[in-house]
């Protein structure tokens, strides 16, 4: 197989599943180049419907160059409310038109706040705010700007189908942006957190500066790996580093590294631990690559989940409530299943719950995790750092259609999986164009 780009060998991607060459090009070059559209898996209400028995107002929006936080944060503004009045199901990139679902508390539809760039229409109540995983998946509309070699994407569809045993399919690796596009670091935070080596932790977060950021940024961080000194530190940082002038401040106080790790909101404290395992996940599959192994299929050993019955949207999704540890003397069924698209191949995303697979995916699992010094029982630490772990498809099957003039590519994901692993095989340039 070819040999990845650095910056994503760096984070667990080893390997593309398509030799052939790629298209180059950018993305991104205009919001409207990259468009994202939930494909929605919630009930809801008329929204005449009692609002003391519905509460939440569900609404849609169309954002131009929102980030989702961002823009909850502004429609709470405006709307003057608190902020965790507002909810949603998955988290969008700004640098996009993204349509998504959010619920509010307690709004009624005329106070509806008019928001710069937001195409804002309700849709009813519900019983409750919108959650993570309150979407079936994504359906995405990308155009590539300046292709060196727009035909090569009919070659890249080739290979794919190749890999994949029929319909075209990727490995389903976690994407850059899980780990940082420019400063991938999350992991290398969560690892070190897991070993239970604070001290490291910290230096990974506030020190390792790499050439894609900024130059001051740069010069902040070799400061602190060279003199430790915190309270110079502080003057050093850009105002724009906050997570790390909160650290510098606990430190200069005569906090310890862990008081210092620990200033971190629990959203980021569970970010760093998945960041983790999403980077075990990745070498897990990058080592099924390199032996060769099968991502369609299973092979003796395998865990395999069987696909939800009722997926909205027609996006299979794993159940993981009908699992099965594949016997030699079930391989062949369950690879029919499979290539149906009724059953999918896991690994695992490690925590304290996790079992192994069995054969050689067992022996996977196991190396790579004893080449990160881990094991499941690290991952039984208090509060925001724990995780019982679960298990994820290997394969992606994105249904890719593709155009020309300009390069555009179609395709829908269940939750959770990244477009930018499916453009990575066509493209094959810097995730940092991605």
């Amino acid at each position: 197989m070819r040999v990845a780009h650095e910056l994503e060998r760096a984070v667990g991607m080893e390997y593309y599943a398509s030799d052939s060459d790629g298209t180059g090009g950018r993305l991104r070059e205009s919001p409207a180049d990259f468009r994202v559209t939930e494909i929605e898996d919630f009930d809801t209400q008329p929204v005449d419907a009692d609002a003391g028995d519905y509460p939440w107002l569900v609404v849609r929006a169309t954002l131009t160059r929102w980030d989702t936080n961002d823009f909850a944060r502004e429609l709470s503004n405006r709307a003057g409310i608190s902020r965790e009045r507002v909810t949603w199901a998955g988290t969008k990139d700004r640098h996009a038109v993204t349509t998504q679902l959010f619920a509010v508390r307690d709004l009624a539809p005329g106070a509806l706040p008019e928001v710069p760039d937001a195409d804002v229409e309700v849709v009813g109540r519900a019983g409750r705010g919108l959650q993570f995983g309150d979407l079936a998946g994504n359906e995405f509309r990308i155009v590539v700007r300046d292709p060196g070699r727009p035909e090569q994407a009919d070659a890249v569809t080739a290979d794919l189908e190749a890999f994949a045993g029929g319909a075209a399919g990727v490995p389903n690796f976690f994407g850059q942006q899980r780990f940082g596009s420019k400063r991938p670091v999350t992991h290398e935070v969560g690892l070190a957190i897991l070993r239970g080596d604070w001290e490291g932790a910290a230096m990974a977060y506030l020190g390792d500066p790499t050439e894609h950021e900024p130059a001051d940024s740069q010069a902040a961080r070799a400061l602190v790996e060279d003199t430790r000194d915190w309270r110079a530190a502080l003057d050093e940082f850009p105002e724009r580093l906050r997570y790390e002038r909160t650290m510098l401040h606990e430190l200069a106080g005569g906090g310890s590294f862990r008081d210092a790790v620990e200033t971190f909101p629990s959203n980021l404290r569970r970010l760093f631990v998945n960041a983790a395992q999403s980077y075990a996940f990745n070498r897990i599959l990058s080592e099924r690559v390199d032996r060769g192994l099968p991502f369609h299929e299973p092979v003796e050993g395998d865990v395999v989940w069987f696909a939800e019955r009722d997926a909205p949207g027609g996006v299979a999704r794993p159940d993981p409530g009908r699992e099965q540890r594949v016997t030699v003397d079930r391989v062949d069924v369950v690879a029919r299943h499979c290539a149906r698209g009724r059953a999918f191949v896991t690994a695992p995303l490690v925590g304290t719950e996790t079992e192994f697979a069995d054969g050689e995916p067992g022996e996977i699992e196991r190396a790579v995790l004893a080449e990160l010094d881990l094991e499941p029982g690290d991952f039984d630490l208090p509060g925001d750092w724990a995780s019982e772990g679960t298990r994820r498809a290997v394969l992606l099957r994105p249904g890719v259609d593709v155009s020309h003039d300009p390069l555009t590519f179609e395709f829908a994901l269940p939750s959770g999986s990244y477009a930018t692993v499916v453009l990575r095989e066509y493209l094959k340039t810097s995730p940092l164009a991605l």
